[in-house]
């Protein structure tokens, strides 16, 4: 399960952000592409394994997909791709390119008010 080591990567992430903060982190988001995307099951289990006994015990996690974008070739047109009707959504042409995946990324660590 390649979710355990990201939720690891990622609190190892936060744990050395906190040196700087004071308080008990509460929510945290992170984003990721279509193609190598994450069950976001899993990765709320394995978030949650990993944050036990630290300061991200009981913090939310928010998983943000990132759609793929294609480009038709025969429109120009930029739209989010869909793996499961690939066409483009202004003309209906099967003749695009598509750009880069997103990487996962951790967006935001939110810390309890005091």
């Amino acid at each position: 399960m390649h979710e355990a080591m990201i939720a690891e990567n990622i609190l190892e992430t936060i744990l050395a952000q906190t040196k700087t903060k004071a308080g008990k982190v509460t929510r945290v988001v992170i984003s990721c592409g279509q193609i190598n995307a994450i069950n976001d099951e899993a990765m709320q289990f394995a978030f949650e394994v990993a944050a036990a006994d630290t300061i991200c015990k009981g913090a939310k996690l928010k998983i943000k997909h990132i759609p793929l974008k294609g480009i038709c070739r025969s429109c120009g047109r930029k739209f989010d791709f869909d793996l499961y009707d690939p066409k483009c959504s202004k003309c209906g042409k099967s003749d695009f390119s598509i750009g880069d995946d997103a990487p996962l990324l951790l967006e935001e660590i939110e810390f309890e008010k005091k």
